[in-house]
């Protein structure tokens, strides 16, 4: 039966609805906030899926052209195919917020669906597929310790917080925030922002937080007068042997742990381990004792095996919390706020336009840019419209940068996240359009990995778009922080610079991007119940000073852009015509601008206000077609002088070109200083002559005279075109008819 509860959030009537559609899935629900419609879906596997360390949750946005009323725009595809990045991106953001809840023990697949089944062009739809997951989430009958919500978070330019701001609002922003969890705590953060100050952004999370509420009770409602679903179980006869095996794998595993709880300690902490290796190498000594442990017990190989495989992580995890929490002691030694090695530099490769290698301890980054036209913008198409990106970056992730072999294919969620994030951090720094027009693309690619290589990233692609002479305003640095915390949340210390190991149960990642003056993006995943309003201002305050510290690094490397592009990046020159005049540029099907492009080798790109943009590497084939396209909107004025060949010939005149494709008329009497009686007889089509512009009529027709100009005088003395009774007409001004002074006989001319 269809169930139906609304609320007014934030002026906007929010709704959910069950019981209609999906009826086979687990559970179901459909969410609409204004316009904008969400079907949100969960299903659990029947079976526990064998051989895995990890809760298998997956969560797929899933677009839909037609809920913006639009066909795709690909002549030969119609269908949607793999998700774009902003897909992708709006699937990442809910699995980070509800994976958290979940109880990580189970090995049975999660799946949560989210289809955006209308868009009214106003409401974003990754708030509403927030609540949609909670929301169904909350019904499903899984062990998922939610509900949760989330709000996004604006602000006027008078400085006053806006909550779930329209599109519009978003683009007079100086910040993009959204805030998951309860009015008490934080579970995710996803945030871009344009230099937004610490005491700033904290104020934008905690009004955030406030305003989740409604939404939130909305959906207790909902979990409360609905009713949740029984599992899909599959009963399962238990013989006496499988309860006795079951009952020896619990002996061992408690006898395993009561030589864990005496050894482990000493075995990790047993001097300062500097490096992912060694720290490695000490968590596998760790289980080879304990296997060896196990076996002078008598515990069969398979038996040891699972159990080894079930208490090592958690075991890990545990001691190097304690540790913590307890001596204030990092693995590696380091103070809780003291950062790894830090190193920077900059071009390395020397036909790239331009490179940064970013180093913080095990972590390397190293970052390319190339320059592009104008052109070359990535085209992109989705539920929100077609629109352009002339800024991307790209981060790759090798399977070398770990240590491992693996199968390299397209990039992954995790590879289009980082590069997303490092994307958002760069972008409120980058030159304006007008002063910039290039299109810029960065690749990070990941040479070694130990903690936050998506910030490391971000470091080296600032020095990377320095080194290629971008003009960004300011250097940006992003640094991850971390914290170690008890199950309650009642202790907690918070890391700077996280790595390996003390990214586990109990931790976060909190990723913080920005320049010396304002965060520039923010990313928050976590392992506890939630953050509160202590741990994230401590952790901003921590992630301030360590950013501080990195830009030092950095400025001594490069402590501005270069003042010049590489010798190798294309140039770009840009210039306004008349916009009436762009047909003639182009020319009837492209002919005239293809011809440009074909001769010079040269991309142009022309706006519809008439900029026009010439990229190119050749310096003297970028003129030459800068030139061309000049000389083909050129205006032209009376008493100009051009050389140029005939190119038509008719019965009243010659047609000259002035320059690529225009033409004036030089009419028959302004041939020569005599009478020509045809056209044909005094020039031939690709004689140079030269011409003065004698008038522009009232069509804009250029009229053209050959008299008064000395460099026709060869020809005029070749007596070209006479007349047939082989004399000179009437009317010019040799020969017949002068005076004695050499001036024309007026009598004589008009006879």
């Amino acid at each position: 039966m269809e169930k139906t509860f609304s609320t007014e959030w934030l002026g906007r009537t929010l709704t959910i609805s069950t019981g209609k559609l999906a009826k086979q899935a687990n559970a179901s629900a459909t969410v609409q906030y204004g316009e904008t419609v969400i079907l949100a879906t969960v299903v659990e596997a029947r079976e526990e899926r064998a051989n895995i360390d990890f809760f298998p949750l997956m969560v797929d946005f899933e677009e839909r052209l037609y809920a913006a009323g639009i066909i795709k725009g690909s002549r030969w595809i119609k269908r949607e195919g793999r998700p774009s990045e902003e897909a992708v991106l709006t699937g990442r953001m809910v699995d980070r917020s509800i994976r958290p809840l979940f109880a990580d023990s189970s090995r049975k697949d999660v799946q949560v669906i989210l289809t955006v089944l209308s868009w009214d062009q106003q409401n974003d739809y990754d708030i509403i597929c927030l609540i949609a997951a909670s929301a169904v989430l909350s019904v499903s009958g899984l062990d998922w310790h939610g509900p949760i919500g989330g709000v996004r978070v604006g602000r006027s330019a008078e400085g006053k917080f806006i909550f779930n701001p329209t599109y519009a609002e978003r683009l007079e922003s100086d910040l993009d925030l959204i805030v998951a969890g309860t009015p008490e705590r934080v579970i995710m953060i996803e945030a871009g922002a344009k230099e937004v100050k610490e005491e700033e952004m904290l104020k934008a999370i905690l009004a955030g937080q406030k305003e989740i509420a409604p939404a939130l009770d909305l959906i207790k409602k909902f979990q409360k007068e609905t009713n949740i679903r029984e599992k899909y179980t599959k009963a399962k006869l238990v013989s006496e042997a499988e309860l006795a095996e079951e009952k020896e794998f619990n002996e061992a595993k408690e006898i395993a742990r009561g030589w864990l709880d005496q050894n482990a300690a000493g075995i990790l902490f047993n001097q300062v381990y500097s490096t992912k290796g060694q720290r490695k190498a000490a968590v596998d000594e760790l289980k080879n004792q304990l296997d060896t442990f196990l076996f002078e017990k008598q515990i069969g190989k398979d038996r040891r095996s699972k159990v080894v495989g079930q208490l090592m992580k958690e075991v890990v995890d545990a001691e190097v919390t304690r540790a913590i929490l307890s001596d204030g002691r990092r693995v590696d030694g380091r103070a809780l706020d003291e950062l790894r090695q830090i190193t920077a530099e900059v071009s390395l490769l020397p036909r790239t336009h331009g490179t940064g290698l970013f180093s913080r301890g095990e972590t390397q980054v190293l970052s390319i840019v190339t320059l592009g036209a104008p052109g070359l913008e990535q085209s992109l198409e989705g539920v929100e419209g077609a629109g352009t990106k002339r800024y991307m970056h790209h981060y790759n992730f090798p399977p070398y940068s770990v240590g491992e072999t693996k199968n390299i294919g397209s990039p992954s969620r995790r590879d289009i996240g980082h590069g997303a994030l490092a994307e958002k951090s760069l972008v409120p720094v980058l030159p304006a359009r007008e002063d910039f027009p290039y299109t810029i693309r960065v690749v990070s690619e990941t040479m070694g990995s130990n903690g936050s290589s998506s910030m490391a990233s971000v470091c080296g692609s600032t020095l990377a778009l320095m080194d290629a002479g971008v003009p960004i305003r300011k250097a940006v640095a992003g640094i991850a922080i971390g914290i170690a915390s008890n199950d309650e949340m009642t202790k907690w210390k918070v890391l700077t610079d996280l790595q390996d190991l003390e990214d586990g149960k109990g931790g976060m990642d909190f990723k913080i991007a920005g320049t010396r003056d304002g965060i520039t993006a923010i990313q928050l995943d976590t392992k506890t119940i939630g953050l509160n309003e202590e741990i994230m201002e401590q952790a901003l305050k921590q992630g301030l000073k360590a950013r501080l510290q990195i830009l030092d690094t950095m400025t001594a490397a490069i402590a501005k852009p270069r003042a010049d592009l590489s010798q190798y990046a294309p140039r770009i020159t840009s210039f306004h015509i008349n916009p009436d005049r762009i047909r003639e540029v182009i020319g009837p099907g492209g002919k005239v601008i293809n011809e440009i492009i074909a001769a010079t080798g040269v991309s142009i790109d022309i706006e519809d206000d008439g900029l026009v943009m010439i990229c190119g590497t050749d310096a003297e084939k970028a003129k030459q077609a800068v030139d061309w396209v000049k000389n083909i909107v050129r205006e032209f004025a009376v008493g100009e002088v051009f050389t140029g060949k005939v190119v038509r010939l008719m019965d009243f005149g010659a047609f000259v070109e002035l320059t690529p494709g225009n033409d004036g008329m030089v009419h028959v009497s302004q041939l020569a200083p005599y009478r020509v009686g045809s056209p044909a007889d005094f020039v031939q089509v690709g004689d140079v002559v030269t011409v003065k512009v004698k008038e522009i009529d009232e069509k804009g027709r250029v009229n053209l005279t050959m008299l008064g100009l000395p460099e026709n005088e060869p020809l005029w003395k070749n007596e070209k075109g006479k007349d047939a009774a082989g004399g000179f007409g009437r009317g010019n001004g040799f020969g017949n008819g002068r005076d004695r002074r050499g001036s024309f006989d007026r009598r004589h001319r008009d006879r």
